[in-house]
């Protein structure tokens, strides 16, 4: 395999974030030299794929944790707005693509699927009702419907609604322009057009094993090819780690203060998965539910109607583990590895403030599939063993990160890291990292090539491929946005 000796920049790991990085940067400048570097044996294998990830278009409409009820009893919804404004900078990206010729059928990746919200007990029905109003007073959310009506429940979600008792106490909101992604599906798309329009392919079975600094250029990257063993050297300008759960222990292996007190956490889950097709058809919905009270945000149950591999399948969960893997194709010495001397302070202050999480996973972790098939059954109340089975999902690593208060904190999200030069960034956390891939490698591109971006015919060739950029969106902005990116994307 034969590399060239410099590129401008190379991009670790072949999954969704690279693949917005390089094709941003060759659609604003086809010059500059590209490579990509995948571990595995393909692209989209980890976080990407299909089964490792929620596949929800998360856009805010649905997920109640970015809507947190504050101490006046009011509802904060300024987390909502920013994924829901990230989530359409996606969709403009993908309409673009379509517009031009480079994708030919966006319902391979993405199709219209409405987003519920749905809870019971009335502590929980009168917070979902207070959500409903707030989103009702902002134009991004104003087309939100809520509703107590047992018979409005039924048109929505019939399959929940089996064998209900009226004196039940529940309320659910929902948004008509949901969508279902395939983030595999699209992570292989961005990847062809790369390959296609722009002689840009992905080294796999190629694993990074350090970067150095270079004084010549920037940085020498060695690599190891897992096939043949073979180790070379190469330099380029700008690094990219995005590597997923890979990518705190590459950047700890990066000389840069930056890095100081990063850790992580790593958390595994699971799916329950219908194999009966009657029940799979009776249900056309995400529904997402409340998190328990002091579970954390990444266990927020939800039954959704899912299309993975030209088939409609209907997942429920997820249900979290421990593994000290941070790849689901990772080392069980993952997490050992990561403790370091910058860290340990903010992994052991992070795990100090968060016991419920530690007492949530071990109760998750001692589930047998008949104790998570009872927790199916606050959604599916007749749900038959026999029907669903149980599979794996993907690693996540949740950010450990230093905090004047509590020496350390668990952040969830994501979190773009670079250095003052912008010559190498990395980016850790998880959720709703795929859904809002593009605007995260906007910020990366404005960090790695600054001068790319202050060019004025780059800024109009990104304004028309993404008119959201660097706009404070107004009303008529977004509505005229969604309708148009909806229709080109048959949404």
């Amino acid at each position: 395999m034969n590399f060239e000796k410099e590129y401008d920049l190379i991009c670790v790991g072949g999954g969704i974030m690279s693949a917005n990085l390089a094709l941003l940067a060759k659609l604003l400048n086809p010059s500059i030299r590209i490579l990509i570097l995948e571990r595995l044996d393909a692209v989209a294998l980890e976080s990407s794929a299909a089964w490792n990830n929620a596949g929800t278009g998360h856009s805010a409409l649905c997920e109640l944790n970015y809507c947190p009820e504050q101490e006046d009893g009011s509802i904060a919804i300024d987390k909502a707005i920013k994924i829901c404004t990230q989530f359409e900078i996606s969709k403009q990206l993908w309409a673009y693509l379509t517009e031009v010729g480079l994708i030919e059928n966006p319902n391979s990746f993405v199709m219209p699927v409405k987003h519920h919200s749905w809870v019971t007990g009335k502590e929980n029905s009168d917070y979902l009702e207070k959500r409903f109003k707030a989103f009702k007073e902002h134009f991004m959310f104003n087309s939100i419907e809520f509703t107590r009506d047992f018979d409005k429940m039924r048109e929505w979600f019939p399959l929940i609604m089996q064998n209900r008792e009226e004196g039940e106490i529940m309320a659910a909101s929902r948004m008509d322009r949901g969508t279902e992604l395939n983030y595999g599906e699209l992570t292989k798309e961005l990847y062809r057009i790369l390959e296609e329009e722009f002689d840009t392919v992905v080294y796999c079975n190629q694993e990074v094993l350090d970067l150095d600094p270079d004084s010549d250029i920037d940085w020498t990257v060695k690599v190891k090819n897992t096939k043949t063993k073979e180790i070379k050297h190469i330099d380029a300008e700008l690094v990219f780690i995005g590597a997923g759960g890979g990518s705190l222990l590459l950047l700890q292996k990066v000389e840069i203060e930056e890095k100081e007190g990063y850790g992580g956490f790593p958390v595994s889950g699971e799916w329950l998965v219908c194999n009966n097709k009657e029940i799979i058809n009776q249900h056309n919905a995400k529904v997402y539910s409340k998190a328990g009270v002091g579970d954390p945000p990444m266990s927020t149950p939800h039954l959704d109607t899912r299309y993975i591999d030209g088939e409609k399948s209907l997942l429920f969960g997820p249900f979290a583990g421990f593994s000290p893997k941070f790849l689901k194709e990772g080392s069980n010495l993952d997490l050992f590895k990561s403790i370091k001397l910058d860290n340990i302070s903010p992994m052991l202050g992070a795990f100090w403030h968060n016991l419920p999480l530690t007492n949530y996973l071990i109760h998750q972790v001692m589930m047998d599939k008949e104790d998570r098939m009872e927790t199916l059954r606050k959604f599916i109340k007749n749900a038959k063993s026999e029907d669903w089975e149980v599979v794996k999902a993907g690693q996540r690593v949740q950010i450990i990160k230093k905090d004047e208060f509590e020496k350390g904190k668990l952040q969830f999200g994501t979190e773009v890291i670079s250095n003052k030069d912008g010559s190498i960034t990395c980016l850790l956390g998880a959720s709703p990292g795929a859904s809002t891939a593009t605007a995260i490698m906007l910020e990366v591109l404005e960090k790695a090539f600054p001068e790319l971006l202050r060019n004025s015919n780059t800024q109009q060739l990104l304004k028309k491929m993404i008119p959201f950029y660097k706009e404070k969106v107004n009303e008529q902005l977004f509505k005229s946005e969604l309708f148009r990116v909806n229709s080109i994307l048959n949404l």
